[in-house]
């Protein structure tokens, strides 16, 4: 799998609280900030300081502010299924350095456990797997109206790209990630576009985000290439909030979190413009990211009413572009599998991976050695295929 990508923006340093708003905070919040880091780059970190920093994006006003998404008044529940006996997951889980793993089959949870301290009703930060919740969203959108055709081009809803490289991109385009717009996502290089655009000053009166893709030039005519782009994910979350008239994080609340039955308050962290920072940082419970995948397994049915288009999922969590990875490719904002499980990732280790044969949902956090390159990426894929084949062998 490729890179996968956050919103460096959303990673404000952590500035020394002065003394009266330090006083307020309770025991374990000071003992979070006591070990919080100072580089905005998420990638500088130590691990020690991942460790904290990732279950608490939301809990300090001076690292980031964030919008909350109230939970369902009556949660769906996860009643317990069959124990899954895992032969050395002790031993995985210590590789992955997991937060947190929920094993959902046929709506049942049958295993879960958690580590580094953290437990059931911790928020841990997704990173990029938000971007398939905003995904999600445009699916919504569509359904209740507000976006008429994945066809239409994007500046149709942001007339701030209008006259721009994107002014004939279409949002089937940004969804798939094949703009074609010129694009340097390297994290290890300081004058990429991913280090650089959260850190632009934005023209007077326009979204952060826009201002910067505005005067991207093109690479490629749109829909001949795929190019992993997190700005694009965040453009995606102005289209949204701009047709719905509605900030992501209510949007979210009213189509997903609520009819869906999560159980738990979540947040999304908020950019330079005050808009939901749509390709990173929902905090949220590891079994309410579950429950977001047996939402995707029910074909985006909660609360009686069909919140996408009934053959939304169809479309979203299947190959629409080649990534140059054998056996894998890239939906709308979903990484397929060509045995038709599809998985929301993000860096670091957070994941969603939804197996519709067997009724399988994996879910979990981690704060992995390193963002992508380490080798817990391959041990993730080992582990989903073991799960499968304890499942297939009826254990």
């Amino acid at each position: 799998m490729k890179k996968r990508s956050i919103a460096l923006a959303a990673i404000a340093a952590v500035l020394v609280a002065g003394g009266g708003y330090y006083a307020s905070l309770d025991k374990e919040t000071r003992g979070l900030l006591a070990a919080m880091p100072t580089d905005r780059d998420v990638l500088m970190w130590k691990q020690d300081q991942r460790d904290a920093a990732f279950r608490a994006m939301d809990r300090l006003p001076i690292l980031a502010k964030a919008s909350t998404i109230a939970p369902a008044a009556q949660p769906l529940p996860l009643p317990q299924g069959q124990p899954l006996n895992i032969p050395g997951v002790e031993q995985y889980m210590a590789g992955q350095r997991s937060a947190g793993i929920v094993i959902l089959q046929d709506g049942k949870v049958r295993f879960e456990r958690y580590g580094l301290d953290f437990d059931a009703t911790g928020r841990w930060t997704s990173f990029s797997v938000a971007k398939s919740f905003t995904s999600t969203l445009v699916g919504a959108a569509i359904q209740d109206g507000y976006i008429k055709s994945l066809d239409d081009k994007v500046s149709q809803y942001i007339p701030g790209l209008r006259g721009s490289a994107y002014d004939d991109v279409s949002i089937r385009q940004l969804l798939t990630m094949s703009s074609g717009v010129r694009w340097n996502e390297d994290y290890e290089d300081p004058n990429s576009d991913v280090a650089r655009f959260n850190n632009a000053k934005p023209e007077p009166g326009m979204d952060a985000t826009v201002s910067y893709m505005r005067k991207l030039p093109r690479a490629h005519p749109p829909g001949e290439v795929w190019h992993y782009n997190t700005g694009e994910t965040n453009l995606i979350g102005v289209l949204v909030s701009s047709a719905t008239k509605k900030p992501l994080a209510q949007y979210l609340q009213e189509k997903v979190w609520q009819p869906a039955g999560m159980e738990s308050p979540a947040t999304w962290l908020l950019g330079a413009s005050g808009h939901e920072i749509a390709g990173c940082c929902i905090q949220a419970t590891t079994r309410d990211y579950a429950r977001f995948g047996l939402f995707v397994l029910g074909g985006g049915v909660a609360g009686g009413k069909q919140i996408v288009p009934p053959d939304w999922f169809a479309q979203a969590t299947v190959k629409q572009k080649d990534i140059g990875d054998p056996g894998h490719g890239y939906g709308y904002q979903w990484w397929t599998y060509d045995d038709g499980s599809v998985a929301a990732q993000g860096i670091f280790g957070q994941g969603i991976f939804i197996d519709p044969k067997r009724k399988l949902v994996i879910a979990s956090n981690a704060n992995w050695t390193r963002a992508t390159k380490g080798p817990e990426p391959e041990a993730r894929e080992a582990f989903y295929k073991q799960v499968q084949a304890l499942i297939d062998a009826g254990k």
